[in-house]
């Protein structure tokens, strides 16, 4: 890690609290999280749109570009999407001046709807690797500028895991 460690404690509550609003479905405090919100903010001139704008990479999605675009997704995103859990692993943050990149494993647990008789629906399990650069406002807060996330493939063989992994298929997932 690199960066004052005063700094790399707020950028790192700012990541945490990324991820508490995603499990939450709370799309209004995650939109407070991106640049832009401000508009007179002149470390985001643009107000998260345009050539400095905000971006984000779902894994699987195109770049999509801008405030709208981007809280647009993660709207969807919460509103198909009954559980989400994150547990971040392999997390590294810098800083330099007021730019800051963490990098980090997702370990994501999601479910579907609940099943007719009121159990838990179906819970599936996941791993995406993840970049999210922050820089600091002027007000001293760091704002989200991009998320990219990649998703790790871990194959697994049919009888299940353990077993002889040279022949897995592409895309099957173990935890």
């Amino acid at each position: 890690m690199s960066g004052t460690s005063t700094d790399i404690e707020a950028v790192d509550a700012a990541n945490t609290a990324l991820y508490d609003a995603i499990e939450r479905g709370d799309l209004e405090a995650l939109s407070g999280m991106w640049l832009g919100e401000g508009a007179d903010d002149p470390a985001d001139p643009e107000g998260g749109e345009g050539e400095h704008g905000v971006r984000v990479v779902h894994p699987g999605w195109p770049v999509l570009t801008g405030r709208g675009e981007v809280l647009r997704s993660y709207a969807l995103i919460m509103a198909n999407t009954d559980y989400v859990q994150f547990f971040l692993t392999d997390t590294e943050i810098s800083v330099l001046g007021d730019t800051a990149l963490v990098s980090c494993t997702e370990n994501i647990l999601s479910g579907g709807p609940a099943e007719e008789d009121g159990s838990a629906g179906p819970l599936v399990g996941g791993l995406v690797v993840a970049t999210n650069v922050f820089r600091r406002t002027a007000g001293g807060e760091w704002k989200l500028w991009s998320h990219h996330g990649s998703p790790v493939l871990v194959e697994q063989d049919e009888d299940g895991p353990g077993e002889d992994e040279s022949d897995l298929g592409q895309g099957d997932i173990e935890l």
